[in-house]
């Protein structure tokens, strides 16, 4: 489970013709905090890469963008693969079984109307 924000709108692509899979950028954040000697320990950022199948990835296009807060629920996933160079680098990514949009949506005039 993670709570952050999307660092850049989401790359979505189809496989199949028809099968939509979403990759998003997550930052989280660890907050600083001062020692009792006065030492500061700096806030800690990590990002994550998540990825999203089928209506998730479809919900994931039609309204989340950068800097939107998202809560994933997922499991993680670890690859490897070569460089051009033929070094061999290794890649953990998030699949989400599950997530919740955080940001509030703006009000719309559209919206407003219907009120």
């Amino acid at each position: 489970m993670l709570i952050g924000n999307v660092g850049r709108d989401p790359e979505v692509r189809y496989v199949d013709a028809d099968k939509p899979v979403a990759r998003v950028s997550l930052a989280t954040t660890e907050r600083g905090y001062t020692l009792p000697n006065g030492t500061v320990v700096p806030d800690r950022t990590d990002w994550h890469t998540v990825i999203l199948w089928n209506q998730l990835a479809k919900v994931v296009e039609n309204y989340v963008h950068k800097g939107d807060k998202l809560y994933i629920e997922g499991r993680m996933r670890y690859n490897t693969y070569d460089d051009r160079q033929g070094r061999q680098h290794k890649v953990a990514e998030i699949w989400a079984d599950n997530i919740e949009l955080l940001t509030p949506r703006a009000a719309t005039p559209a919206n407003m109307e219907n009120q």
